[in-house]
């Protein structure tokens, strides 16, 4: 593939990198994007809540991760835009020797790939331009084994992207591929979106408003996000609301309908 056709985007049609980037308040979004977004939001208000708790969420749990469990390498699949708290960064503050792959079928996260490659000199990052829905070419990869080392522990980061993943593509598979290739002691990390505790009212504008952006998938139940951690070792409190995974002392975690995300961390055996 040539570099034009690798950079090559549609900005007329809303993507959803773009659009979380918009809801965070970045700058690398266009009209469609907003477009997009602002509909979501006006169906579910607090949509810029639930970003922002992602976001929070991922950086606990790598703080989790490298502190308490010991854990130098991650493999960010969904990376997103380069924003603040990014993995690299939130781990080498603690562990500079650590290293992180990160992977994306966005072109424009693919333009920005050198902001998530500024490493601490003790460690190494790289970039991988693939699709979720490919795990064989992720996991064969030579960026991943120039430096990852696949015989030692890595943390596999997949945050809210499975709920773009539909069931038809079965992502029960793709995610027991992937963790089936990390080696015993390494850890799944997942965010996904859900109704659960969403007021009636507004799980029926929001499903409209899914609807309306062509996208595959969308949000699921409890059971149906537990069972991608079956036959692992959850990390307590197990799966929860964003905010209630591990919250900072004296921060109240904010209401689950306003999150409507679950996230939770296991080790696999």
């Amino acid at each position: 593939m040539s570099d034009t056709e690798r950079y090559a985007f549609d900005t007329t049609v809303a993507h959803p990198a773009r659009r979380y980037d918009y809801w965070l308040g970045g700058k690398d979004n266009f009209a469609a994007d907003r477009e997009s977004g602002d509909a979501i939001a006006g169906a579910f208000p607090s949509i810029r809540v639930a970003v922002r708790e992602n976001r929070a969420f991922l950086k606990r749990t790598v703080e989790y991760l490298v502190r308490e469990a010991g854990i130098r390498q991650f493999l960010d699949i969904g990376t997103g835009l380069p924003t603040a708290d990014n993995t690299h960064e939130v781990a080498q503050a603690i562990a500079p020797e650590s290293r992180i792959v990160y992977v994306d079928n966005d072109p424009i996260v693919l333009a920005h790939a050198r902001a998530l490659l500024t490493s601490a000199p003790e460690g190494m990052t790289a970039y991988i331009d693939a699709d979720l829905r490919d795990p064989r070419r992720i996991l064969n990869d030579p960026e991943l084994h120039m430096t990852l080392d696949v015989n030692e522990p890595i943390a596999l980061v997949m945050l809210a992207i499975l709920h773009f993943i539909d069931d038809t593509e079965d992502p029960y598979a793709i995610v027991r591929q992937l963790v089936d290739a990390m080696p015993s002691g390494s850890y799944l990390v997942m965010s996904h979106a859900t109704y659960d505790p969403m007021p009636r009212a507004v799980v029926t504008r929001l499903k409209a408003a899914i609807a309306n952006t062509g996208e595959k998938g969308g949000p699921r139940d409890l059971e149906s996000f537990a069972r991608f951690f079956r036959g692992l070792e959850l990390v307590e409190p197990g799966v929860v609301s964003l905010g209630e995974w591990r919250p900072v002392p004296g921060v109240v975690p904010p209401d689950p309908a306003e999150v409507g995300m679950y996230g939770a961390v296991a080790r696999i055996p």
